[in-house]
């Protein structure tokens, strides 16, 4: 019998100067990179103030960083002056083209999470807690390539095999230094792959810019649409409303009923989020529909209701049910619905203001801070400021149009990310071509 072809190790996607260029080296990483020792300044010994020595904090490759680490456009801390840096070699300084891993993540996804430095501006950088800082040996890859290389899906599986720990998962160098790198020889390939890649970067980060500018737009239009806090009628009014008078203080019992309704069928099994409001539950969970069992587990929601969660209420938890059919939501969550005297859409737009957070944080309860909880009582006793319904319909009117603006350009990101995605899977070879 004879053996099977082995399949060779190219990306399906190739640029045309290069789809006779032969198969991609395969190495393990230790031959391509030595690991430098890195430090463990906390927090508390850095500061965004002064310093001679900037340090790269492993949450903010979480959080913050782009792939391609460039000094100029990122917010770095220093190490504070008085710490004693004399100690330290000038080989576990950064260079530019060193890999910089976080070792450490609670979730799956982001451990060995990584950076690549492609630009210093002659300032000096240490790589901090929790990372492992890797430096090329024989420079066979180009700056920048390393970055979206150790993003690629072939390079992550790897690395996600070689983590361990239960409710902190780690990478340590030696088992990092286990993965197998393919890249193309020719330094030409690379190129154009990172060229491709960073104009992708670019669109997206000017996406992201215009999504937070639209969303910076609404909140300072908020601010003037709405009373400052003691005042009876806001900064910005509607040219119909001037004359309006003022806006009448209403408890939110006047006009709130809780809706505490166990489903009696099948429903739709949605939660709330403080970032997407009331939306249904994601694939990840093993059920989609309530089921008779679980029933006393679960509340019935009808259309333009609202949800909060009283553990989280203080920091926005709260949100309008869009759409036109009955669905099941935690027990835990409290439930309601406004009267035909309001507006429900102000009311959503209100209720997640930041006077309303302050409102809820002077009403929450628990000795514990993290704890703290809004119960519904408390909540139907805070006292508001509101117009009447007309002129609450022509602000809702206006700031939907913004969210309207704001989902738009949000999707146009997101279709971005996925394009950019579904590249990095066709631009590096397939998971399945690593070896046994």
């Amino acid at each position: 019998m004879s053996e099977p072809t082995k399949k060779a190790l190219v990306p399906v996607l190739r640029f045309p100067e290069f789809r006779d260029a032969g198969d991609w080296n395969n190495v393990p990483l230790e031959s391509l990179y030595s690991f430098k020792v890195t430090n463990s300044y906390s927090r508390d010994q850095l500061n965004y103030e002064n310093g001679s020595v900037k340090n790269i904090h492993y949450g903010d490759i979480h959080t913050k960083y782009s792939t391609l680490f460039n000094i100029e456009k990122e917010v770095v801390p220093f190490i504070n002056p008085s710490e004693a840096l004399e100690k330290i070699k000038p080989e576990c300084y950064c260079v530019e083209g060193d890999m910089i891993f976080a070792d450490a993540s609670e979730d799956l996804e982001d451990v060995g999470k990584s950076i690549e430095v492609i630009n210093l501006n002659n300032e000096k950088l240490l790589s901090g807690l929790h990372t492992l800082l890797a430096r090329q040996k024989d420079k066979k890859l180009i700056i920048g390539f390393g970055g979206y290389l150790f993003k690629s899906n072939r390079i992550r599986m790897q690395i996600k095999k070689e983590s361990q720990g239960a409710k902190v998962l780690g990478i340590s160098a030696g088992r990092l230094s286990n993965i197998e790198v393919a890249f193309p020889s020719d330094k030409k390939e690379q190129q154009k792959i990172v060229d491709c890649l960073s104009s992708i970067d670019e669109l997206v980060t000017a996406q992201t810019r215009k999504v937070e500018a639209l969303k910076a737009y609404k909140k300072g239009l908020m601010q003037q649409l709405f009373p400052t806090e003691g005042a009876t009628v806001p900064k910005l009014r509607f040219p119909e409303f001037r004359d309006a008078g003022e806006w009448k203080i209403r408890e939110l019992k006047d006009f709130i009923t809780e809706r505490n309704q166990i489903p009696s069928e099948k429903l739709p099994l949605y939660s709330l989020t403080i970032e997407d409001g009331v939306t249904p539950k994601t694939e990840r969970y093993e059920r989609s529909f309530l089921v008779k069992d679980e029933k006393d587990a679960y509340k019935l929601a009808g259309p333009n209701d609202f949800a909060y969660n009283p553990m989280n209420l203080r920091f926005g938890a709260i949100g309008r049910h869009y759409g036109c059919q009955n669905i099941a939501l935690s027990k835990y969550y409290n439930i309601f619905y406004c009267d035909e005297t309001v507006d429900s859409r102000f009311c959503e737009i209100y209720f997640k203001s930041g006077e309303m957070l302050t409102h809820y944080d002077d009403v929450a309860t628990g000795s514990l801070i993290e704890k703290r909880r809004v119960h519904f009582s408390s909540f139907l006793k805070i006292k508001i400021v509101f117009p009447n319904l007309s002129e609450q319909q022509r602000i809702a009117d206006c700031l939907s149009s913004i969210d309207d603006l704001i989902t738009a350009q949000t999707q146009k990101l997101a279709e971005l990310k996925a394009h950019k995605n579904g590249l990095m899977q066709q631009l590096f070879p397939a998971v399945d071509e690593v070896n046994g």
